[in-house]
């Protein structure tokens, strides 16, 4: 890792009513500034225009102290850095860390620390207190200078009893768009969100590092005003939900953390873009999460999954009952063996229902046979595990799983994001680490950084998946598809699940559980697999279904899941995006579309000079009616790199790109 950190020299400063510092990227074109004095504030700025009006920030203790109010300083750091991030299980190889930073020492054993990148800012509390003490409430606040509109995924309760009752969820919903005084302030938003600004720019908000804290939430609906909102942590937690594998809790502290002392708390994120295409393409959360820390990550391997649920183990033209058995994953393991499909996952079935015990195996099933039979396939398995199932003996799970030759776990029902859910995210990946266990987290909050704290922590749901079209019939999950590369995404990776083989146009979806469908083309969920950024990339349909669609089949299991350079191309939040990613010696282009026909051309000039053909899947004639309808190509790459391309509503177009 190369690194220039330059620190400009402690200065004192006198504890006057109202004081005032800036930190500007390195650009210069984003800069923060913070007030001291009664009460700490900040300001977000972009070439002199306010993207964030004043806002105040504090954190209230149960000692009686608030840190920030007020913030008297003691002492001031400056510094810059740049430095290169190794990223083995990412978008990019490396990225580039280049960020000014001011600290702020503050009377009252704390501090506060601002960081301006290009791309965004953030800012984090740090305490030096010995004692231990408990944080009553956090105050972050976002005010913007008009009534702009928002992008917000509201918990998924269209009429909440009470903040509470919003605090468990799933953190899956498309989004609502309206403006910031209009919306609902019974609702709480999860995170990542956007608010237009003014010129075509946006700022979204997340966290990073959130380590041993809960995560944060907005609401909105106070004039132009988002506030941000934790769960209190738990006091008393049952056992209880979806079969017995949710941790339901019962009563709650007057507390959202408690903390032992001296310690950082999570990064407060704003990033800015001024166009959107730079939202699809941004690092911040990467870069502020705490490094690796797993010594040898080199066990990790990312790759395909070959999965069983959404299809509901609907194989047919096979002279067994299809179902949760050794007959039914032996055909599957077949099936990615003989398509170089890294994994299998065994999903909710193979362990004895309402037990919450991975020790008790249906009889059907015979774990150790699929594991060696796997292995001389060479496929490795992957178990779901419901989040009590697997929390309830962990370090157990871990090792005995391990040593059996299971590859990993996908975790599922955690549905909170309070201090005690955080904490066991930490504990899973470390235990797991420890076992060389690969964890995808289902029923997840989204991505704040773990996956570079303990790269083998691959994917997280916390999205709006293709699993909803097993039984919605009023949500259009095209939109979200060409949203959530701009928001959710933002946050990191994303266990979406796609790989339809059964597809409809807009006027033909209907919500069908056992023979799921999804909504767009063909195309469009062959460009998933390019656009969504996802380690462990799940392969959805049936093995059957698969090998009926050989062309397609082929294409999804070469493409790769783990990138060694990534750019966005172009789009429009909610109504297009085109990404391109590198692995050696290939560039895969992947654009999707909302349900508007639409041209583009795609500057393909990173290409360089020499003469390139590529791969294409593109929309067929008649996709329009019939969304299985493709057409599979090879071309040439015009010489000035300018590829025009045409979608059909829902649409979608591949090409891998290589020199002739």
């Amino acid at each position: 890792m190369a690194a220039s950190l330059l620190l400009a020299g402690a200065t004192a400063a006198p504890a006057l009513a109202q004081q005032a510092y800036t930190v500007q990227s390195p650009d210069g074109h984003l800069s923060a500034r913070i007030f001291t004095g009664p009460q700490l504030r900040y300001q977000l700025l972009r070439d002199g225009e306010t993207l964030i009006d004043t806002s105040a920030i504090s954190l209230q203790l149960s000692t009686g102290e608030i840190l920030g109010k007020p913030a008297l300083v003691r002492s001031q750091h400056k510094g810059s850095v740049q430095q290169i991030i190794s990223a083995p299980v990412y978008k990019r190889k490396t990225v580039n860390d280049h960020y000014n930073e001011l600290t702020l020492a503050l009377k009252g054993d704390y501090s506060v620390v601002f960081r301006a990148y290009n791309e965004g800012v953030a800012y984090r509390f740090a305490t030096s207190k010995k004692a231990a003490f408990d944080v009553v409430n956090e105050e972050a606040t976002f005010n913007f200078p008009a009534n702009d509109s928002a992008w917000v995924p509201y918990v998924r309760q269209d009429n909440p009893a009470s903040f509470d009752a919003q605090f468990y969820n799933s953190f899956e919903n498309t989004y609502t768009v309206a403006p910031l005084a209009s919306l609902d302030s019974r609702r709480l938003a999860f995170l990542p969100v956007a608010v237009n600004a003014a010129g075509g720019k946006h700022i979204a908000i997340t966290e990073a590092d959130l380590e041993n804290y809960p995560g944060m939430y907005v609401n909105g609906g106070h004039g132009q005003t988002l506030k941000g909102v934790f769960a209190p942590a738990p006091k008393d937690i049952e056992a209880g939900g979806h079969n017995m594998l949710q941790g339901v809790v019962k009563t709650r502290q007057p507390y959202i953390a408690h903390c032992e002392g001296a310690r950082n708390f999570p990064w407060r994120i704003m990033a800015v873009s001024t166009q959107d295409t730079q939202l699809a393409d941004n690092d911040l959360v990467y870069k502020l999460a705490s490094p690796s820390r797993v010594a040898d990550v080199s066990w990790v391997k990312p790759g395909k999954v070959a999965w069983d649920w959404w299809n509901d183990w609907n194989i047919y033209g096979v002279d067994f009952k299809a179902g949760i058995n050794n007959d039914t994953y032996k055909y599957y393991i077949d099936f990615a063996s003989a398509h170089h499909i890294d994994y299998v996952i065994l999903d909710e079935g193979w362990a004895v229902n309402l037990k919450a015990d991975l020790f008790q195996v249906i009889p059907e099933i015979d774990l150790q046979q699929l594991v060696d039979y796997g292995k001389q396939k060479g496929v490795r398995i992957i178990l779901w595990a419901g989040y009590n199932a697997f929390n309830r003996d962990l370090e157990k799970v871990c090792r005995h799983f391990s040593e059996m030759g299971v590859a990993g776990f996908k975790v599922d029902f955690m549905d909170r994001d309070d201090q005690a859910m955080v904490n066991f995210y930490y504990q899973a990946a470390a235990t797991a680490a420890k076992y060389r266990l690969l964890l995808d987290f289902h029923g997840a909050y989204k991505p704040t950084g773990l996956q570079r704290t303990y790269p083998n922590v691959v994917n997280f749901e916390g999205v709006h998946g293709l699993e909803n079209m097993k039984w919605e019939t009023n949500s259009d999950q095209v939109t979200y598809d060409v949203s959530i590369p701009y928001l959710r995404m933002l946050a990191g990776p994303m266990d979406y699940t796609q790989g339809a083989m059964r597809n409809a146009t807009r006027g033909n979806y209907r919500a069908v559980n056992a023979e799921p469908m999804s909504q767009g083309t063909r195309c469009h969920q062959l460009a998933e697999y390019v656009i969504f950024e996802s380690p462990l990339e799940m392969l959805c349909d049936a093995p059957t279904n698969y090998m009926a669609e050989k062309e397609c089949t082929e294409l999804i299991s070469a493409v790769p899941t783990v990138w060694d350079n990534t750019m966005a191309l172009n789009g429009e939040m909610g109504q297009y995006i085109s990404i391109a990613r590198q692995s050696g010696n290939y560039w895969y282009v992947g654009s999707l579309n909302n349900w508007t026909a639409r041209n583009l051309t795609l500057d393909l000039g990173f290409l360089g000079n020499g003469h390139y053909k590529a791969e294409v899947f593109k929309d067929g004639a008649n996709a329009d009616r019939a969304a299985k309808d493709y057409k599979r190509e090879i071309i040439d790459v015009p010489a000035n790199k300018q590829l025009t391309i045409s979608m059909a509503p829902g649409g979608g177009y591949f090409a891998r790109i290589y020199a002739e």
